[in-house]
């Protein structure tokens, strides 16, 4: 097959099934996504047998193109929600990443039952399957979106309560909960992991991938949802792997919570400059006005990473330092010639 030993191309069924019982396998759910697949590399670097399972809609087989070839990573094509290709994956497993999930906040407020099934139902069926087969370690990615409009900046793990603004941020919530339970009543070790905006090469959604898009389209009017004062923290997809590695072979409560985010903080209105700038587009910025881009939109979220930090992990970059980098990786498939950036 193209990727891996094998692959289930559709619901229930298999090209080639594996001769034999593979014996600890790490599963990565979401494995052909823009984080997920660099998780892969990196586990792979560590030695470890994956085993990817994605339905590919939002990852992409560019993603595992890297991968073809090597008899230590196995890719499912199918959904988590399918029980066929959930009970081939979790088989000969110790280590579940669940990635998978629904990456676009807005398309989740179209499609109201969009982030339910991909987000609590498909976590629950996966822990279900962890539990029948004794596997017993999960990482989950979450998001900062779990505190809603805090008012203490920045904000701790322990903040709360946490009252969520969009499907989205619901869903993870829910997700958080079920992993805790989970883990709480049948022995497992779970680690949550919620992130600032993650970003860099391979972008398909958020801001950045948003902007270039627009100018893309008329590169003489860039508009901004909001009034661009909305500010987050950016986090390099290099930096969120690689915390996560760290995390996940340093700490071994039952339940380990964590923050994920660069540190520091960046506008809306500022990414918007830097992209004008770097594309060389001198297109005009106009503003739709408003403090939220969109409905359950946060405008601001700045994450305290004190308990990162405590464990010896410190990002590699900041906030502007990962818009520079994430613009200028996107620009050439774009269309856009590559500018150097300022400074």
């Amino acid at each position: 097959m193209a990727y891996g030993i094998y692959m289930l191309l559709e619901s229930g069924s298999s090209k080639m099934a594996p001769t034999s019982e593979p014996a600890g396998w790490t599963l990565v759910t979401g494995g052909a996504g823009g984080i997920g697949h660099r998780l892969v590399k990196s586990l792979r670097a560590r030695g470890q047998k994956v085993r990817v399972l994605d339905n590919l809609s939002s990852g992409t087989r560019g993603n595992l193109r890297g991968f073809a070839g090597d008899p230590g990573i196995e890719v499912i094509e199918a959904d988590v929600l399918d029980a066929g290709a959930l009970g081939s994956a979790i088989r000969g497993v110790d280590f579940v990443w669940h990635l998978a999930a629904n990456p676009d906040v807005r398309r989740g407020g179209r499609e109201t039952d969009l982030d339910l099934t991909q987000g609590p139902v498909a976590t629950q069926r996966l822990l279900e399957a962890m539990r029948r087969e004794k596997v017993s370690r999960i990482a989950f990615s979450s998001s900062s979106v779990v505190y809603g409009l805090p008012r203490l900046f920045p904000t701790p793990e322990d903040y709360g309560p946490l009252l969520p603004e969009s499907l989205y941020g619901a869903a993870k919530l829910a997700c958080e909960g079920l992993v805790s339970a989970f883990a709480h009543s049948f022995g497992m070790t779970a680690w949550v992991f919620r992130f600032a905006n993650v970003c860099g090469p391979g972008a398909t959604h958020g801001v950045i991938y948003d902007f270039l898009k627009k100018l893309q389209a008329d590169p003489r009017r860039l508009e901004v949802l909001g009034d661009g004062r909305q500010r987050k923290g950016y986090l390099h997809v290099d930096d969120c792997v690689a915390s996560m590695l760290h995390l996940t072979e340093r700490t071994h409560e039952p339940v380990n919570v964590f923050n994920l985010g660069p540190g520091d903080t960046f506008s809306v209105r500022e990414i918007a400059e830097r992209v004008v700038t770097l594309t060389g587009t001198n297109a005009r910025i106009e503003y739709t006005g408003g403090e939220r881009g969109w409905p359950g939109d946060v405008p601001q979220q700045d994450l305290a990473i004190g308990r990162l930090l405590s464990t010896g992990f410190k990002p590699r970059y900041g906030s502007a330092e990962v818009v520079d980098l994430t613009i200028l990786s996107l620009m050439p498939e774009l269309g856009f010639s590559p500018v150097a950036p300022h400074g």
